[in-house]
Parts: structure tokens; C-alpha cells; sequence
């Protein structure tokens, strides 16, 4: 856990109580390392129970808020706190709210900090809204889920946590849309399950099966390709934090590519990598094969058809091939990141670099509960054509285990090392 002493926690520099539960722990807790300054702390912190956070937005915040003092606790559950706390370089009042995972406490779902009274819910959610959301995913669940018998399990089990009171009280609806989504994945063992709430109500059509982000989101940031670089002697470094749809980002896919064509070894960052286009795997990985090849089948339970996916055998500009590749990988390297770790380990063609991976293999789709509440259900899930199998659950392994923080000085020195030895064999 986040503390290890029992009984009421304190926060630095203040005297009002904080429960004594797993939500209380971790407010404590990022209070005192956000109010320290120190970026190490809030680094630690961030790594072991929020990595979603973003180190450098935090600390801007902190130089901007001087850090906040704590004014009250206003509602309290086990697994969620709302709080209110005032900027200590200013007057001003901020309402916060916080969820922990229902099957990992130490780890923070949301944190949520707004100007008081500028951010509030759009509406009260009384137990009939509750009950009807709960029995809405369940139906949505049982009819499309990848697994019918799995669907129908946790639609049982979904019952008796209401029957039970679990939602009992939570008046807040991206709370509630929190807590319930983290209670699906912990019932089904299933990572890409989850309920997404919207203030504005949305409109009867359904949405696409894959949402993409606008164009103009993406170029903002460069498709997700956040750095093509180069570390002396030679050696190239890519690193990606999205994997978007090929549509709108092959030529940023193809400049990147190009760019680092001619290093000596190739360092692929997914540390950072969420999900994303199975399509952009292809294409990256079609820049690091001369042949065609088979990368992956993904089994569509909707539809019964399973796609195929391979290597394109023409792209623009230039292939890195022949010259070895790795792949760093994290604890927050998650679905179409890890299946492009995957097929380069599978096809031996890339060397992976740090920690074991966050094991979502399946595609989703959301689908409508009401006009603010929609449910993202599993319908398929990828197979390997050497494996015969995926990641779900299990995540991907690393060759060469170190802390996702030493993976990038690990590859450095082993691809130096490699390359080193190559010139002077010739």
C-alpha cells in the first residue's frame, strides 16, 4: 500500500484528517510528494501509482500553484475521495476528485482538480440512473463481449456488487463511470473493458467501431511520433508514444523511417506507447523487412471473420533492414504497442529491452448505454501465426530485463557494443 501505518493519515503542513482507506492513502500520498517540489519524489510517486500522470505537466503545476493545502474532505468511500484544497500561491479554491482500482489500490484511476465551482457534475446520479447504466452494460456485454460465457459470468457477478451496495452512494457520474469500468475489468480479467462517461449528451448514432482522433489532433502531435533522433556513433532512435491509423500519418511514418534508414542499429522507445492501429504496426514493421510477412490474424467474434495482417511490400522512402533493432517496453506499453513488441520478438527481428507489458491483446468497440454513458466491449482478439496465441493477460516479456528507467542506456551500450564489434569484423 501507499502508507504503512494504520489509523488516520496527515498531510504535510496540514492538521485535517484523512481517511483511513486506500483512496485517503493516496491522496496523502501525492499531496506530500506534489507539495515537495522535488522532481525525483514526484517521479517516484508518479511511476509506482499514477504512470499516466505526465512528469513535466506536474511539475509546471507545482511551480504555478506553489502547491496546494488541504480544506476539506466532502465525500468519502474506500475507493474514492472528493476533496477540496486551495493553491497555496493564490486564493484559489480547487475541487478535487480521486479513485483507486477496485483490484489494485495502489494504483490511481483518476485525479481530477478544477477551479471550485467552474467543474461540476452535469447531473446527480441517483440508484435508478446507477441501475439502469449497470443493467444496460450488462446486456451490451452478454450480446457482444469476445467471450459469451465470460459476458454472462460478470454480468451475474455486476448484479450482486449493486445488490450489494457497491455503487451505493456515488452521486458523481465519471466517478461512478470509474469505478464500475475498473469492477468490469477486475471481474473479467479483460484490460480493454471499460465505461466512458460524456458531460454533453451525445447523439443517437452509434460511433464508428474505431474512433479516430481528428486530423488536426493528430498533427499536433506528430502522429505520435515524438522523436526521430540519433545517439553517437550511429545508432537511431525512435520513439513513439501513440500508434495512430495509417490514413492520416503515412508520410510522418515514412520521414521518420527515412530519416533513421542509415543509422547502424535502430532503438524503438515504447515505454510510453498505448494503443492504438494494428494497420501502423504493419507499417512500421513493413520498414524493417525486405520480404512480406505475416504478422498477425485478428479474429473478429462480431463479424465471424478473421483478418489477416502482413507487411506492405511498397512504401515511400527507405527500409531499415539487415542492421539489428531494440525495442524498449514498460508496465504502460499496452495493446497495438505490445503487438508490435510482440511480432518483432515472434519474428526475431528486434532484441526487447525492460519490464513485462500491460497484456491487453483484444480489440474494442464502444457502444451506446445512454446519451452519457457508453460501454467498451472486447468483440476480437489477435493470434499469432508462430506463437498460435497473444499477450492478453500475461503481457509481453522482455529479453534483457532492466527498470523501464535503464532501458534506454541498456540498449545504448549493447547496440554500441554490437555495432562496435561489426565494423571491426569487416
Amino acid at each position: 500500500m501507499i502508507f504503512l501505518k494504520c489509523g488516520i493519515s496527515l498531510v504535510a503542513a496540514s492538521t485535517l484528517p484523512i481517511p483511513d482507506t486506500p483512496a485517503g492513502h493516496a491522496l496523502g500520498a501525492w499531496l506530500d510528494a506534489f507539495n515537495s517540489g522535488d522532481r525525483a519524489r514526484v517521479e517516484s510517486f508518479e511511476g509506482a501509482h499514477a504512470p499516466w500522470l505526465t512528469l513535466d505537466a506536474e511539475m509546471g503545476l507545482r511551480a504555478r500553484t506553489g502547491g496546494y493545502d488541504l480544506l476539506s474532505i466532502d465525500q468519502s468511500n474506500k475507493l474514492w475521495i472528493v476533496f477540496r484544497t486551495k493553491e497555496r500561491a493564490s486564493s484559489v479554491e480547487i475541487y478535487g476528485r480521486l479513485v483507486v482500482r477496485s483490484y489494485d489500490p495502489d494504483h490511481i484511476t483518476l485525479l481530477s482538480l478544477a477551479p471550485a465551482g467552474v467543474t461540476s457534475p452535469e447531473f446527480t446520479l441517483d440508484e435508478a440512473e446507477r441501475t439502469r447504466v449497470i443493467d444496460g452494460a450488462a446486456k451490451l456485454l452478454e450480446k457482444f463481449y469476445l467471450f459469451p460465457d465470460v459476458a454472462k459470468r460478470v454480468s451475474e457477478k455486476l448484479r450482486k456488487l449493486q445488490e450489494r451496495g457497491e455503487y451505493r452512494g456515488i452521486t458523481d457520474p465519471e466517478i461512478f463511470s470509474i469505478r464500475f469500468g475498473d469492477d468490469l475489468v477486475m471481474l473479467s480479467g479483460d484490460k480493454h473493458i471499460g465505461v466512458d462517461y460524456f458531460p454533453e449528451a451525445m447523439p443517437p448514432e452509434q460511433p464508428p467501431p474505431r474512433p479516430h482522433p481528428a486530423p488536426r489532433q493528430l498533427a499536433a502531435v506528430n502522429c505520435g511520433f515524438e522523436k526521430a533522433e540519433h545517439y553517437p556513433p550511429n545508432i537511431g532512435y525512435l520513439k513513439l508514444t501513440m500508434i495512430a491509423e495509417p490514413e492520416n500519418c503515412i508520410q510522418t511514418a515514412s520521414a521518420a523511417m527515412t530519416f533513421l534508414a542509415d543509422s547502424d542499429a535502430l532503438i524503438i522507445d515504447l515505454r510510453e506507447t498505448r494503443g492504438g492501429s494494428p494497420r501502423m504496426v504493419a507499417v512500421i514493421c513493413s520498414y524493417l523487412f525486405d520480404e512480406s510477412v505475416h504478422l498477425d490474424d485478428i479474429d473478429d467474434h462480431q463479424e465471424n471473420m478473421t483478418e489477416q495482417l502482413w507487411t506492405i511490400p511498397h512504401l515511400p522512402g527507405k527500409k531499415f533492414t539487415g542492421k539489428p533493432v531494440w525495442v524498449l517496453i514498460s508496465g504502460r506499453t499496452f495493446s497495438a504497442s505490445e503487438e508490435l513488441a510482440y511480432d518483432l520478438k515472434s519474428l526475431k527481428r528486434a532484441t526487447l529491452i525492460g519490464e513485462s507489458t500491460g497484456g491487453g491483446a483484444h480489440t474494442m468497440a464502444p457502444h451506446r448505454i445512454d446519451e452519457h454513458f457508453f460501454i467498451r466491449v472486447p468483440f476480437g482478439r489477435f493470434v499469432n501465426p508462430i506463437t498460435k496465441t497473444d499477450w492478453e493477460g500475461t503481457g509481453v516479456e522482455p529479453d534483457i530485463k532492466v527498470s523501464a528507467a535503464n532501458a534506454l542506456d541498456e540498449a545504448l551500450r549493447r547496440a554500441r557494443e554490437q555495432t562496435a564489434a561489426a565494423q571491426s569484423a569487416r
